[in-house]
């Protein structure tokens, strides 16, 4: 029986996570013809091929999906074994701040990421509008954030772009009414301002019925058929439909999630940390397709 190795497979898991040989390369700190030399001794190893070529382009293969699940296992439990070991790993505690939606869709796998690599580190985590979190950053109360980015309201990190869409129940028609009753965001919110410009430009009557901060809120109120609501597409769940121009409701802007860091001292817990939100949040490259080289 081959033994895996623990290096190629690091580079294999980098290289599904960024989807990009030349990207995975930079991670693992390798010259891209070594990452590409890797992934070949690694499908010699198993025996299969674990990506497939479209042009110059590749995707994993479903073998490759399949080994992805143990490789990630393989090298969290090697990185928890050497951490046990580890007098210097990273220490402390870093304070985290973003929105409750952004929490309840990426949160668990950010940390489920950094406490594998900094099992002895804390996380305080606060959740508050876009706003309040870029003034608590301002202020020194947190060390960094995940916020809806704005360009009025500074400069940002952007990590991720998803559309806006407008969201309903599945099994309601409130969506038709005269008076389209909607579920949205205080005055101050964004997506708020986006949604009801959009109705105002396409003469389309509506009343904000209900108002809260909290997203698990709102998408009850979808869900029970007494609104219409605006979400990004990560953010749909069971039982909603999305509308469209068609439906009488226009295209809505993107909607931008940016990071920010506080103006201080060095802190490698927060360096650590954002990389990790990086990785978990990136959307702005073509997810699990890698850039290979010509064939010679």
């Amino acid at each position: 029986m081959h033994l895996l190795d623990i290096d190629q497979l690091r580079t294999f898991v980098a290289i599904a996570d960024t989807g990009s040989f030349t990207r995975a390369a930079e991670i693992v700190h390798k010259t891209q013809s070594a990452v590409s030399m890797q992934m070949k001794r690694l499908e010699d190893r198993v025996g299969r091929a674990l990506f497939e070529r479209e042009g110059r382009l590749s995707k994993l293969t479903d073998e490759g999906e399949r080994l992805l699940d143990y490789a990630r296992r393989i090298v969290r439990l090697n990185t928890e074994c050497m951490a046990s070991f580890n007098d210097n790993e990273l220490i402390g505690r870093v304070r985290l701040g973003l929105p409750d939606d952004y929490a309840d869709r990426y949160l668990p796998e950010i940390l489920a990421r950094f406490s594998r690599s900094n099992p002895r580190a804390e996380v305080a985590v606060m959740c508050e509008p876009t706003h309040h979190l870029i003034d608590r950053v301002h202020n020194g109360d947190l060390d960094m954030a995940i916020i809806t980015h704005v360009d009025r309201r500074g400069p940002s990190e952007i990590v991720r772009i998803e559309q806006l869409l407008w969201v309903t129940s599945a099994r309601h028609a409130v969506h038709e009414e005269p008076l389209v009753p909607l579920a949205l965001g205080r005055p101050s919110c964004d997506w708020r301002h986006s949604a009801t410009q959009a109705l105002e430009s396409a003469d389309r009557a509506f009343r904000i019925l209900y108002v809260s901060w909290n997203s698990t809120a709102v998408g009850a109120v979808v869900l029970a058929g007494l609104a219409v609501s605006v979400l990004p597409e990560s953010a749909i769940r069971p039982g909603m439909r999305i509308l469209g121009p068609s439906d009488g409701f226009p295209a809505l802007p993107s909607c931008k999630i940016g990071l920010i860091r506080a103006r201080a001292e060095a802190n490698p817990l927060a360096d650590a940390l954002g990389f990790h939100i990086k990785q978990s949040l990136d959307n702005l490259g073509s997810a699990r397709v890698a850039f290979l080289p010509a064939a010679e």
